[in-house]
């Protein structure tokens, strides 16, 4: 080989050996990050500094239960970590016997946030709105603790009362009591507008209620409705079977819903069946930011079975499943093992489901960023006290601010549109 022949295969070799070199170090960094070995290495150095090194005589059973609230908290609001005492409880349903406020709740950047309010719930009727943040709960504040603590919080006796402070964008923070008390949601509401469009409010997903959506929707199409609004506005909770059937009314064939496991497997696939559609003219969707979950499956098969628009701001995200893992010494790990997913395989959690015509509605606030509370501990309602080092929560205002209200823009462009659309007469077709 040549001198020449030779420098050309240095010259070369050099620059892939540093790549494979490179490579393979980040290679081994990923699986590092990832290998529960490395981890529990990691985890296991901590826990001998803390109890080499700590100032005082560390109470190990406290480390190890922050340790493991935080291992779920980094995964997704619905996953915790439950003490003994609350595993018993929720095997034995105890919450069943107390009441809380009726409102869906989730997390964002660590802070408790409000989804949407139950219609005719006692925090519907305090003022709740979906976007608000409950700052404290009874004095006792929500940041960084779990989604369960935070409803354990708010459930209590019947007709007692719970404290909350709330954030909300383009106000002050301010104070709220609301009495728990049983409530029941609505029925679905219907009525027709000019233009023969029946309009079908949709309040609840829960057990049974698409079989009243579809005893409603039968009423108005005898009435004369040839086009129709489904209005899933602030429907955050609910059962995916329910959301399925309510959506097979309006579709016949096709994927509606998915469940996705690990890896993203496919675990079931939940289809239309034609026998259950009952109406095939003229519709659209309403959703807003509080709607979540079962009523994201019903909006998403309207875009992905192109059935028709969506109508309203993006929806927040959610639909998960949850399996409950006793650990040994009697604690456990409520884990998500399940998401809910569009008929295409879209998870809903996270991402939400995005209107086809975007409407705001210009009454409401939008959500807070809670990017912009880091400066909340300036906020003279919200010093700590110097007795006990506690935030001290003084009134401000003694009630929620009451939005005026205005034109619902949103059905107005739903009905803007299904006037302009034609009836499709032959084809509707009613069980």
């Amino acid at each position: 080989m040549t001198f020449r022949s030779k420098f050309l295969v240095v010259l070369f070799s050099a620059p892939l050996a540093l790549y494979t070199l490179v490579g393979g170090l980040m290679y081994t960094q990923a699986q590092q990050q990832n290998d529960p070995g490395a981890q529990l290495r990691i985890f296991e150095s901590v826990l001998q500094h803390i109890h080499d090194d700590y100032v005082d005589q560390p109470d190990l059973n406290k480390v190890r239960a922050g340790a493991l609230r935080g291992l779920a908290y980094g995964l997704d609001p619905y996953s915790t970590y439950l003490t003994i005492d609350q595993v018993r409880d929720f095997r034995a349903n105890v919450d069943k016997s107390q009441f809380g406020i009726g409102a869906e709740l989730s997390q964002v950047a660590s802070y408790l946030y409000v989804i949407a309010p139950i219609k005719g719930s006692p925090a519907e009727q305090a003022g709740l709105q979906a976007g608000d943040i409950i700052e404290y709960i009874d004095g006792k504040a929500t940041r960084d603790i779990s989604l369960y603590d935070a409803r354990q919080l708010l459930n209590g006796a019947p007709g007692s009362e719970v404290k909350l402070r709330i954030l909300r964008a383009g106000t002050r923070p301010f104070p709220l009591s609301i009495k728990r008390a049983p409530y029941q949601t609505p029925a679905p509401e219907v009525k027709v507008e000019t233009g023969k469009i029946g309009i079908v409010r949709v309040n609840s997903l829960s057990e049974g209620e698409s079989v009243l959506v579809r005893t409603r929707v039968q009423e108005l199409l005898k009435q004369g409705a040839q086009k129709l609004v489904l209005d899933v506005r602030g429907v955050a909770g609910g059962s995916l079977n329910e959301a399925v059937r309510v959506a097979n009314l309006f579709i016949r064939d096709g994927a509606l819903a998915q469940t996705v496991g690990r890896s993203n497997k496919t675990l079931e696939t939940l289809k239309a069946e034609p026998g259950n559609a009952i109406f095939d003219g003229p519709a659209v969707i309403l959703i807003d930011r509080g709607t979540a979950g079962a009523a994201e499956v019903i909006a998403s098969a309207f875009i992905e079975r192109k059935r028709g628009e969506v109508i309203g701001e993006k929806s927040f995200g959610a639909g998960a499943e949850q399996k409950l893992f006793t650990l040994r010494n009697g604690d456990g790990l409520l884990l998500t093992t399940v998401k809910w997913a569009s008929g295409g395989g879209k998870a809903f959690i996270g991402a939400g489901v995005a209107p086809s015509i975007e409407v705001k509605r210009p009454e409401l606030a939008e959500a807070i960023d809670p990017d912009e509370l880091t400066g909340n501990d300036d906020d003279p309602i919200a010093q700590p006290s110097p007795a006990n080092g506690q935030r001290e929560v003084v009134p401000e205002q003694p009630t929620a601010p009451k939005p005026q209200p205005q034109d619902d823009v949103q059905l107005k462009k739903a009905l803007e549109i299904l006037r302009g659309a034609k009836p499709a007469e032959a084809e509707r077709k009613a069980a």
